[in-house]
């Protein structure tokens, strides 16, 4: 396994420390990868493991009325709003259904391919999204030269 220190701060990095976890077990409000991930804790997993940690909320609720505040959260860490098209590494906070929430990393965004946290399969997935999920917000590493 890939440590930390293996990597650079680069989207392509991003990808491939998230796909480490593919196969990870689904734990709701999950931030250990021992005993699971939830879809934040993916997030915060994968960016930790190429130095920037987050610091992600221990509790929440399944469903809320407002999206989190997760623009703040990622600026702490060093990423930035992405303003285009999805490309691979991007961090997107997607709404799948009513009040409902989800954090991916985009891997193979022209095929609409991403790694997330599935609560059906129960584990960390890589693969295509469904198409009635709605991209609320991305935020993405800085280039290396800024």
């Amino acid at each position: 396994m890939t440590r930390a220190t293996d990597l650079t701060p680069t989207p392509d990095a991003l990808v491939e420390a998230a796909r480490a976890f593919v196969g990870t077990p689904f734990r709701l409000c999950g931030r250990d990868p021992a005993t699971g991930l939830d879809c934040a804790g993916l997030v915060g997993s994968a960016l930790a493991r190429l130095g920037r940690p987050l610091a992600l909320p221990a509790r929440y609720t399944l469903r809320s009325r407002q999206p989190p505040d997760a623009g703040s959260v990622l600026a702490a860490a060093g990423l930035h709003a992405a303003h285009r098209e999805p490309a691979p590494g991007d961090i997107a906070m997607v709404r799948t259904g009513a009040c409902q929430y989800h954090f991916l990393i985009h891997s193979v965004p022209e095929r609409n391919i991403a790694i997330h946290a599935h609560a059906g399969l129960r584990r960390i997935v890589e693969g295509p999204l469904p198409t009635s999920w709605r991209q609320l917000g991305a935020w993405h590493l800085p280039s290396p030269s800024s």
